[in-house]
């Protein structure tokens, strides 16, 4: 009986995009494993991250830490659901590396969704109080000027999910 080849699933979209929302919906499949790191970050650095800086600096940290747990998860047949943000070329180096070093297959998951709609679940998600994280629509514009888009030399195998 041959293993089932993994799949490492990757999302880019900006913050209230349905990156999330789309993980969870992903990792209901068998055999998958959802790894937010959004759960991570907030376990682990509930009192460091405050800026943008922070953000490179733990989120960097906690790439190196995961990177070989999630190689082995992968070799053993369980896909991934990595839900950490696939929205900058470093970003998404990393996320090659896994795939190269894993041997699996990969999709992005591009999510396009105006700033106006990811606004408005911002807000929504904020008074709610159900996410690990408030954000403005200051830092939401901050966070959005980082994002650059995949390219087509990058290789990856993109499905677009349009709101």
């Amino acid at each position: 009986m041959s293993k089932a080849v993994a799949t490492l699933h990757l999302l880019y979209g900006k913050i209230a995009a349905g990156k999330s929302t789309l993980a969870a919906t992903l990792a209901a499949q068998p055999a998958t494993l959802l790894v937010s790191e959004d759960h991570w970050t907030a376990t682990l650095f509930p009192d460091e991250l405050r800026t943008i800086d922070d953000y490179r600096r733990l989120s960097a940290r906690l790439r190196a830490a995961m990177a070989p747990h999630l190689v082995s998860i992968l070799r053993l047949g369980v896909s991934v659901v990595l839900d950490f943000p696939a929205n900058t070329p470093t970003q998404r180096a990393w996320m090659r590396s896994l795939i190269d070093e894993a041997g699996v297959d990969h999709v992005l998951h591009v999510l396009d969704v105006p700033d106006a709609v990811c606004k408005v679940r911002l807000r929504q998600r904020n008074e709610a109080g159900a996410h690990a994280f408030q954000v403005s629509d200051a830092e939401f514009d901050q966070f959005t000027r980082f994002l650059v888009s995949p390219r087509p030399e990058e290789g990856f195998n993109l499905v677009v999910h349009s709101a």
